[in-house]
C-alpha cells in the first residue's frame, strides 16, 4: 500500500480540471500527489513534465494510505463516493475545520478576491453564463468567465488576477464537493432529470445543486420551478419566468401586439428583438438581466448585449436555411429536460412542423415528457445510438418514428421528409459517448452533414 506522506494534498483526477488543481497548488507550493484509477490517463506526461518530482499513483485508490492526507482534491468527474475514498469522508481538516475531501471550487473560494456571480441548472448555464459575462464586459467590468464552461476557475486566478468579478457555471458534481460557495450572485435555473447515475436520484441531485446557495447574498431562481428555489431564504432574491411577472418578477407581458421582457411592470425590450430564438431563451435572458441588476449593471448595457449575443455553438445554433427548412444544432441538449425546453421554445414559432433528430446514451432517463410535445409539434423522429429503442418505445404512437444507424443517416432521412416551414432539430436528449467522443463532435457532425446538404442543393 502507498501511503500518502502527512501534511500531503493529494489530487484525484487528471482531467481538465486535475491539471487545474495541480498547477494551483504548484503556484501556492503546497506539496501534493496525484492519483487517477486508470493506468495510463490522458494527459500523464503533461503532468510528469510540468510537475518533476510529484508522485503519480495510477490504479485503485484503495491501494492508497490516506490516514495522514492533509486535503484530497478531487476532480469533478471523480464519484466522492468511490471506493478509497469513502473513509474520508466526514473527517475534517484540524487547521480550518473544513472537510478533508473537497472539490477544485473550494480551493478557488479561498483564494479568490472578488465577487462570483455563479449559475447552475440542469439546461441553458452555459448560455446564462456567457450572458453575464458579456453584460459585465461590455460594462467596463473586468471580468473572468470560466469554472464548467472553457476555462477551468482555478487557471482565472493566475490568467486574470486582476479580476473584479468572477462569472461561474457550476455542475452538480463542483458544487457537491463545495462546502461554502459565497457567491454574491447564484442563479439555480431549472431542474430536469439528469445525473441520476452519479446522485442516485433526483432529491439527491437537487440537493447538490443547491449547494450554489451556501453562504450567497443573493438568489435568482425559477419563478416555475420551486425546485430551484433555496430550502432556507436568502438576504436577497430575484424570479424569472416566462409568464406574466408577479410584483417584482421578471418576466413576459403583451404590450401593443408584441412580448416584452419585463421587470415588474417596467418593460425592458421587445423579446423579438433578441438574437436568440424561443421561449427559453427569453428566461435565460431575464435571469442574466436579474444577476446583472444585482450586480450593479446599467440596463441599457444588458439589453444591448441580448440584441446582438448570437449564442452559443451546439446550443440552439442555426446552421442553415435550405429550401424554407432551418436546421438547428442543439447537440448541447444531453438530457430529456434541455430537449423539451428547445421543443417547446422553437415549436410554437414554426410555421410548418418540427423534425426531431435524437438518441445517444440516455443515462437511465425517462423519455416519455417529449411524447405530449412532439405530438403537438412534431412531423417524426429520427432516431440513433444506443438507446434509440428505448426513445422510440416512449414516443410510439405519437408521431411517426425512424430509426437509423447513425446521425449521417438521420440528416439523410430528416431532408428527405422536411417541407418549407419546418425545422430539423439536433436535440439528443442523450449524451454522445456511444458514437462520438462528447457533444461537441456530435454537433460538428451535424453540421458538416447540413451544410454538405446546403451545399448540393444549392
Amino acid at each position: 500500500m502507498v501511503k500518502v506522506p502527512k501534511g500531503t494534498t493529494l489530487v484525484v483526477g487528471l482531467g481538465l480540471s486535475g491539471r487545474a488543481i495541480c498547477r494551483h497548488l504548484g503556484r501556492l507550493g503546497v506539496p501534493f500527489m496525484v492519483a487517477d484509477t486508470r493506468e495510463r490517463p490522458p494527459g500523464l506526461d503533461d503532468v510528469r513534465a510540468a510537475h518533476p518530482g510529484v508522485v503519480i499513483h495510477c490504479g485503485p485508490l484503495t491501494d492508497l494510505d490516506l490516514a495522514e492526507v492533509e486535503e484530497a482534491v478531487v476532480s469533478p468527474g471523480v464519484d466522492p463516493q468511490m471506493p478509497g475514498l469513502e473513509a474520508l469522508a466526514g473527517r475534517t481538516r484540524d487547521a480550518t475545520g473544513e472537510p478533508v475531501l473537497v472539490g477544485e471550487i473550494a480551493l478557488f473560494v479561498r483564494a479568490a478576491r472578488a465577487p462570483i456571480a455563479a449559475i447552475t441548472g440542469s439546461n441553458a448555464k452555459s448560455t446564462v453564463t456567457t450572458l453575464v459575462g458579456e453584460m459585465a464586459r461590455e460594462a467596463g467590468v473586468r471580468v473572468a468567465v470560466g469554472g464548467n464552461l472553457g476555462t477551468p476557475a482555478l487557471d482565472l486566478l493566475a490568467t486574470t488576477p486582476d479580476a473584479e468579478l468572477f462569472v461561474l457555471e457550476l455542475s452538480s458534481f463542483q458544487l457537491e464537493t463545495t462546502p461554502c460557495l459565497g457567491a454574491e450572485t447564484a442563479a439555480f435555473l431549472n431542474l430536469s432529470e439528469d445525473h441520476l447515475d452519479r446522485h442516485g436520484d433526483m432529491a439527491g441531485y437537487r440537493a447538490a445543486k443547491r449547494g450554489i446557495f451556501r453562504g450567497a447574498r443573493h438568489a435568482v431562481v425559477n419563478a416555475e420551478d420551486p425546485s430551484t428555489w433555496p430550502a432556507t431564504a436568502l438576504p436577497a432574491q430575484d424570479r424569472f419566468t416566462t409568464r406574466l411577472p408577479e410584483g417584482d418578477e421578471w418576466g413576459i407581458a403583451r404590450r401593443d401586439g408584441r412580448d416584452w421582457l419585463m421587470h415588474g411592470d417596467t418593460p425592458l425590450m421587445p423579446a423579438d428583438e433578441m438574437r436568440l430564438p424561443g421561449r427559453h431563451n427569453q428566461a435565460n435572458a431575464l435571469a442574466a438581466l436579474a444577476m446583472g441588476h444585482h450586480l450593479g449593471l446599467p440596463l441599457a448595457v444588458m439589453v444591448a448585449v441580448l440584441r446582438r449575443f448570437p449564442g452559443l455553438p451546439h446550443r440552439g445554433e442555426l446552421v442553415a436555411e435550405v429550401d424554407g427548412v432551418r436546421w438547428i444544432n442543439d447537440s448541447k441538449g444531453t438530457n430529456v429536460g434541455a430537449t423539451l425546453a428547445a421543443i417547446d421554445g422553437l415549436g410554437p414559432t414554426l410555421e410548418g412542423r418540427l423534425i426531431l433528430l435524437a438518441g445517444g446514451v440516455g443515462k437511465g432517463a425517462d423519455f416519455r415528457p417529449l411524447a405530449a410535445p412532439l405530438a403537438r409539434y412534431g412531423r417524426g423522429a429520427i432516431l440513433f445510438g444506443r438507446d434509440a429503442g428505448r426513445l422510440e418505445d416512449a414516443l410510439r404512437g405519437r408521431l411517426p418514428v425512424t430509426r437509423v444507424e447513425d446521425l449521417q443517416a438521420a440528416v439523410a432521412r430528416a431532408a428527405d421528409i422536411a417541407m418549407a416551414g419546418d425545422c430539423v432539430l439536433l436535440s439528443p436528449a442523450c449524451a454522445s459517448l456511444d458514437q462520438f467522443s462528447d457533444y461537441q463532435a456530435r454537433g460538428a457532425a451535424f453540421c458538416g452533414a447540413v451544410r454538405r446538404l446546403a451545399g448540393e442543393v444549392t
